[in-house]
């Protein structure tokens, strides 16, 4: 069984490697990469592809459906190294991985937004060029997250745009290092768990 279990977490830890392989390629999409990109689509594709039909894991030009699928890769990983080193595994250990796979895409997430926030802000006072092509797509990224942080906060209250900014990105962070500390003390307490 042991044997069985460390052979299923080896898999998955390869399986992950080889998405995060197929994921930063994309980012390079002008390359060539040939008959091995073609056999590396094959392996990781089909799992992918699952996710990428849930629309609410798109945010305008970017689909955080792999960080998801790797997230979810990373708990069976877990579970299946927790069992292939104990025998056996506690409900309170997959109640804590599933809690801490979920912060990991969610903090991923909130990361991403406070950093496309300051550079919004940077942008606003370096007077940059806003019709480049990166300007747009930060702007059309920043401005969703910035009307519904400041719909929420402000109501119907006009703000200044720094200062919508400037909360919002403080939002960002206190949110991320807040979720931190609660998703490492709820894990503490559910792995010392006897269940």
């Amino acid at each position: 069984m042991n044997i069985v279990m460390n052979l299923l977490a080896g898999l998955t830890s390869l399986y992950l490697i080889l998405i995060l392989i197929r994921v930063l390629m994309t980012w390079f999409s002008g390359m060539q990469y040939g008959r091995p990109l073609e056999i590396l689509c094959n392996i990781t594709d089909p799992y992918l592809n699952w996710f990428q039909r849930f629309s609410f894991l798109r945010l305008g030009a970017f689909d955080f459906s792999p960080v998801v699928a790797m997230a979810i890769l990373s708990v069976a990983n877990n579970v299946f190294s927790a069992l292939g080193r104990n025998g056996t595994v506690r409900l309170g250990i997959i109640i804590a991985t599933l809690i801490s796979a979920i912060w990991s895409a969610v903090s991923f997430v909130l990361g991403f937004c406070a950093v496309v926030l300051i550079l919004r802000l940077i942008a606003y006072f370096a007077n940059a060029n806003i019709y480049s092509s990166f300007w747009r797509v930060i702007d059309s990224i920043s401005q969703p997250i910035l009307f519904q942080i400041n719909h929420f906060l402000f109501k119907k209250r006009i703000v200044r745009y720094t200062t919508g900014i400037i909360i919002s990105i403080l939002v960002m962070v206190s949110g991320f290092l807040l979720g931190n500390i609660l998703v490492f003390l709820l894990s503490q307490f559910l792995i010392r768990l006897p269940l």
